[in-house]
């Protein structure tokens, strides 16, 4: 049994399984790769990794696999709960172990144009981790967690894939106050134990999937959690600096023709220290600007709910400004996010009495907020007045 010491959830522990796809290559590389991609130059303690919180994901996996059973043990045959267990514990510590060096920060600059769930996917079918199945798995396959991070799992057990990837998963749960801890911030605080506590699993009649819904009682911690979602995509994902740091890599990668490797084994290779490695070994702008911290400066920006209108007059701006001073000379950064949109399902909301309606008729509170929708032009020294000023007219009269 492995031991770790955790700074969010206290001591986490491993079985041999586990311990051992902890020290594998895919997910030990997660250790050079930052959560949070280039916020770590913005808030100097967001230094964590992927690996922590992969961990973090698996400790959380098993904390609410253990609360749904035990509020409705008829969920599974007893004989299945232990491996059902094992099962979310190991996808939700594999889940991540296909992201690119910055996490999110290019994701899109895969060759072939795969997407970092299909590296994922790749990475598990490597004799890394699939001959650690064979060895230990004791009766877990490699194919179910595979099958359950597609989300490949019968109706009446989408409620295990769910909460892997869904509107209440483990990952937001972690995530959250693991980089609100890091960053020094507040913002992604939320009372975990009083979710946990409530979660249940809930037959939509709608779909005819059991997935996870949440009592009555335990309404306001999911509001609790989809407001520290929102602010922390306002206060620290969609960062100012974080944000030019991060098209500024986009930009080095598109200029240099570089991609992430599509095939696992040059995948591995691929982290944050060889990327900034190569970057150092440039003169390219965009380079130098993440290498030195020398971004180029916010010329403007949107609200963060423009009006149609201020989002039709920026978008016919841009490609003006893209000609007269050249795609060099700009960074145009578009984040939009719908943090109260929790995932494509719907979360139910369980009556004392068992009647079920949506979280969005429960929840007043859910109603006033909205899309995050905030552009920003960043401009070389020399013309970032300039294209201050044009945008001010054209956007803002």
């Amino acid at each position: 049994m492995l031991r770790l010491r955790d700074p969010i959830h206290g001591f986490l522990h491993a079985d041999p399984l586990e311990a051992a796809l902890v020290g594998s290559r895919p997910v030990q590389r997660l250790r050079w790769i930052h959560q949070l991609g280039f916020t770590f130059l913005v808030y100097p303690g967001a230094e964590h990794s992927r690996f922590s919180h992969a961990l973090g994901a698996m400790h959380l996996a098993g904390r609410v696999f253990d609360s749904l059973v035990a509020k409705r043990p008829d969920l599974l045959p007893a004989a299945e709960k232990p491996l059902a267990r094992r099962l979310v514990r190991a996808a939700a510590l594999l889940h991540d172990v296909g992201h690119a060096p910055f996490s999110h920060s290019a994701e899109e600059r895969f060759e072939s144009g795969i997407h970092h769930e299909e590296m994922t996917r790749r990475l598990l079918a490597g004799d890394d981790v699939a001959g650690l199945f064979a060895r230990l798995g004791e009766g877990l396959e490699l194919a179910a967690v595979v099958a359950l991070l597609a989300g490949e799992v019968p109706p009446e057990r989408r409620f295990l894939a769910r909460m892997i990837a869904g509107e209440l998963d483990v990952d937001k749960m972690d995530y959250l106050l693991r980089d609100s801890l890091f960053c020094g911030v507040r913002y992604g605080v939320y009372d975990l134990d009083r979710l946990v506590d409530t979660l249940l699993p809930v037959l939509d009649p709608e779909s005819g999937e059991t997935g996870l819904g949440v009592e009555a009682g335990g309404v306001h911690a999911v509001e609790a959690l989809i407001l520290a979602r929102y602010y922390m995509f306002t206060q620290v994902y969609f960062n100012v600096t974080g944000k030019a740091l991060e098209y500024h890599l986009n930009e080095w990668l598109r200029g240099a023709g570089r991609s992430w490797p599509g095939d696992p084994e040059r995948f591995l290779a691929e982290d944050d220290h060889s990327t900034l490695a190569a970057m150092r070994c440039s003169t390219d702008v965009h380079a130098r600007a993440v290498v030195d911290r020398r971004h180029f400066p916010l010329a403007f920006e949107t609200r963060e709910h423009p009006t149609p209108a201020a989002r039709e007059a920026f978008e016919a701006a841009v490609p003006e400004l893209l000609a007269r001073f050249g795609e060099r000379s700009l960074l145009v950064a578009r984040s939009a996010k719908d943090p109260h949109r929790l995932a494509s399902g719907r979360v139910l909301v369980v009556a004392e009495d068992g009647a079920t309606e949506p979280l969005e008729r429960a929840s007043d509170f859910l109603r006033h907020l909205s899309r995050i929708d905030v552009s920003r032009v960043y401009a070389r020294d020399e013309i970032r007045d300039e294209v201050a000023r044009i945008l001010r007219r054209r956007v803002t009269g």
